[in-house]
C-alpha cells in the first residue's frame, strides 16, 4: 500500500505515536504523516505502547483499540488520562457501532475513526486535534542559530546559504531540530527516521549524520551536530 502524499500540505510539525499492531496499517499511517513532514513512531505491542504513551511526550497518539495478547487500547487511554496526560488521542477501531464509539470517547479519546478509513480524513482529524491542543501559533519553520528549516517549502539554509538535502537527510535534520539541546539516541533515530523497530547493527546512522554534518558545516561554519559517544547525537548552537 503506497503512502499518501500532499494530502493537506504541512502546516504544523508534530511528534506522533502510532499504536497499531498491523504492520501494513502502521507503516501506511506513519509514511503518510512523514510525507507531510511530521515525526511518526510506531509501537506494535501493548506493553511497549503503554510505556511510551504514558512515559513520553507526544503531540498526538493514534491508538488502535485491539492490540496483541488481548490488550484493549482503551486501558492505555484511561491510564494516560489518570496520569494527567492531555495528549490528543485519536482512537482507531474496526468496531464501528455507536456504543463502541461512545466508549472510546468516554475513556478519554478526543476522536474516533472506524476502519477502513481514508488517510485524507485521518490527517484532517489529526491536524484539527493538534491545532486545538496548541495555544501558540502553528510551527512552519524551525531555527537554531543561523540554521533555518522551512517545513512548508522543504527548504534549508544556513547563514543565507541554501542547503540541498535528500528526503532522509531532511527528516533527520527536522527530528534533531525538534529536540534542540537534547541527546537523541540511535534508537530514537532508527524509529523516527528509518522506521526500524530493531537495531540493524550497521553504521547507517553515523554515515547519514556525517553527510548531513558536512553539508551544514560547509565553508568552515561552526559545527551544530555533536556526537555523544556511545549514545547518539545532539544539535546545539555554537558556544
Amino acid at each position: 500500500m503506497a503512502a499518501p502524499t500532499d494530502v493537506l500540505g504541512p502546516t504544523v510539525i508534530w511528534n506522533c505515536l502510532i499504536v497499531e499492531d498491523d504492520a501494513d496499517n502502521a507503516r501506511y499511517i506513519a509514511e503518510g504523516f512523514r510525507s507531510l513532514g511530521h515525526v511518526a513512531v510506531i509501537s506494535r505491542d501493548g506493553a511497549d505502547a503503554f510505556a511510551r504513551a504514558t512515559g513520553e511526550t507526544w503531540d498526538l497518539v493514534i491508538l488502535d483499540r485491539m492490540l496483541p495478547n488481548d490488550v484493549d487500547g482503551l486501558s492505555i487511554l484511561t491510564t494516560m488520562r489518570a496520569l494527567g496526560k492531555k495528549t490528543p488521542v485519536l482512537v482507531l477501531s474496526a468496531l464501528s457501532a455507536l456504543d463502541e464509539r461512545v466508549r472510546g470517547l468516554k475513556a478519554g479519546g478526543d476522536d474516533y475513526l472506524a476502519k477502513p478509513f481514508a488517510f485524507s480524513e485521518l490527517a484532517a482529524r489529526a491536524e484539527a486535534l493538534v491545532r486545538r491542543s496548541r495555544s501558540g501559533p502553528e510551527i512552519r519553520t524551525l531555527q537554531l542559530a543561523d540554521l533555518t528549516l522551512d517545513l512548508a517549502r522543504r527548504h534549508v539554509e544556513r547563514g543565507g546559504r541554501p542547503i540541498a538535502l535528500q528526503p532522509r537527510e531532511f527528516r533527520l535534520l527536522a527530528y534533531l531540530m525538534m529536540h534542540p539541546g537534547q541527546v537523541v539516541t540511535r534508537t530514537m533515530l532508527l524509529e523516527a527516521v528509518w522506521d526500524y523497530q530493531f537495531d540493524p547493527q550497521t553504521n547507517v546512522i553515523d554515515v547519514q549524520v556525517s553527510r548531513l554534518r558536512g553539508k551544514l558545516d560547509a565553508g568552515g561554519a561552526p559545527t551544530l551536530i555533536h556526537t555523544v559517544r556511545g549514545v547518539g547525537y545532539t544539535l546545539a548552537a555554537p558556544q
